[in-house]
């Protein structure tokens, strides 16, 4: 293949040893028809130039990329699902690719999703639905362009086999996804091996995780490790929490295996976008209790972390973990305001003001049912888009005491950058959304008539409101 100067492998997960994964095969497919390739991303890992044949080679037929690991892994791990402990969890139907590292310097991972059965599989089959693999394309794209730091889906085959299941029409088409990430270490991945009492192994996965995902704390030479990487690890989940809240995203799922050391969000199943600001909205329809609902989501990123805690207590004293997890509340609350300030393109003030503000935002929001993405993109840059906001059409939603509230709060702020204004993205009197209705209508084209152009064209405008907003993640680091 042609290999970049900006490709650099780097398969550092071998460096575990025994314990940590299983050596498995790739599925063999009837069928390799390219859905979906990331050129922009490919740019970025120096796999831009491989022709529509190596790219199959390497994501349809998983042939070992050039020095990089010369088989598939799939990872071992435990996880608490809806907060019942299942020790039978793992890779079931994707592994560990390949790892290299981005024009950033970042170690990621190439990883996958229905590429086969393997030991963790159970009854499963180790396949990806079609409509699955679409779904998570969409997903990343989604959260991307709204500044979520989220894995990013790479490749999207059709593989030819007809797949049996209960919550899709069946038979239904197969794929096979291939999603760049910023590790697939869990806190599930922690979790199995306190279960299984290998301390040992604890603190190499731990060593492991500070050398590549957080090399500040191996050079602070700090004495207590396991506590500081702990607090990063907080960090990054809570602030990962707050840009799913602004982003009026329901992931679904959030069980300790689909949370991981780098604060990146990933593995999206039964995700929603919210039509309207509304605490109790689910994304599951399994989620009967709402254990996942919107509003609840930030309850369930510390549930998980304090799982995550336990974890790592053979390593240090619970009071240093504890101590990481102290105001917490106010802490996701700064973090909310900041990605939702973010979302209005406004500069934050550091203070008491900006709670203040979020505040103003979520009471007018529930009390207007004005649509969730429609109010960021009438005022985004604040006063300045007045006019645009009074053609909007929701218009109408905007008065009242609550509304009267906020619009007073967005005189207190400043643009970050007024000129975005100039953007084709906002002279629209829509913003681009992603909303389940359009997402089913988008899968029924294909369905109905193997017609992918709505699909792609959905793709362009969010790049598009991506590039107006300019909130992406992940260009130079974390």
């Amino acid at each position: 293949m042609p290999v970049s100067p900006r490709y650099r492998p780097a398969p550092h997960f071998r460096e575990l040893g025994e314990g940590f994964a299983d050596v498995v095969d790739p599925a063999r497919f009837p069928r390799h028809q390219l859905r979906f390739r990331n050129q922009r991303w490919a740019e970025r890992i120096g796999l831009e130039a491989l022709s529509e044949a190596e790219w199959e080679r390497h994501f349809a037929r998983f042939e070992p990329l050039p020095d990089n690991l010369p088989a598939p892994l799939a990872l071992r791990y435990h996880g608490h699902q809806f907060r019942t402990y299942n020790p039978d969890l793992g890779d079931g139907r994707g592994f560990l690719f390949a790892q290299l590292r981005d024009d950033g310097g970042r170690l990621l991972d190439l990883g996958t999703k229905g590429s086969g059965q393997t030991p963790w599989s159970r009854s499963g089959d180790g396949r990806l639905t079609l409509k699955g693999g679409f779904r998570e394309v969409l997903a990343t794209e989604m959260l991307e362009a709204l500044g979520v730091y989220t894995s990013k889906s790479f490749s999207l085959y059709e593989t030819g086999e007809s797949l049996q299941r209960n919550d899709e029409p069946s038979p239904t088409r197969s794929s096979v996804l291939v999603r760049l990430g910023h590790s697939h270490i869990r806190f599930g991945s922690f979790q199995r091996h306190l279960a299984l009492r290998d301390h040992d192994r604890i603190g190499r996965l731990l060593d492991h995780c500070v050398e590549h995902y957080a090399p500040p704390l191996e050079r602070s030479g700090g004495e207590d490790t396991a506590t500081a990487f702990f607090a990063l690890v907080v960090e990054r989940s809570l602030r990962l929490g707050a840009s799913w809240m602004a982003a009026g995203f329901v992931h679904g799922v959030l069980n300790t295996d689909n949370m991981n050391v780098t604060g990146e969000s990933f593995d999206y199943g039964p995700w929603r976008f919210l039509p309207t600001y509304e605490l109790d909205f689910t994304a599951a329809y399994f989620d009967q209790t709402g254990l996942y609902s919107f509003g609840r989501q930030p309850d369930a990123v510390l549930w998980n972390l304090t799982r995550l805690a336990e974890a790592l207590s053979p390593l240090t004293p619970v009071e240093g973990l504890a101590r990481a997890l102290q105001d917490f509340g106010p802490r996701f609350i700064r973090a909310y305001a900041e990605s939702v300030l973010a979302r209005f393109g406004l500069a934050p003030h550091g203070d008491d003001r900006d709670s203040d503000f979020l505040s103003r935002f979520r009471a007018f929001a529930t009390e207007s049912s004005v649509g969730h993405d429609q109010l960021f993109f009438d005022w985004y840059g604040g006063a300045a888009s007045a006019p645009r906001a009074a053609a909007s059409p929701e218009a109408a939603k905007y008065q009242g005491a609550e509304w009267l509230a906020l619009r007073r709060a967005f005189d207190d702020y400043d643009a970050t950058d007024p000129a975005r204004l100039a953007d084709p993205y906002f002279q629209c009197s829509q913003p681009c959304t992603m909303l389940i209705d359009e997402v089913e209508a988008l899968w029924g084209a294909i369905a109905e008539r193997d017609d992918w152009d709505p699909f792609a064209r959905k793709i362009a405008d969010v790049r598009a409101m991506g590039d107006a907003l300019g909130l992406q993640r992940g260009r130079t680091g974390s």
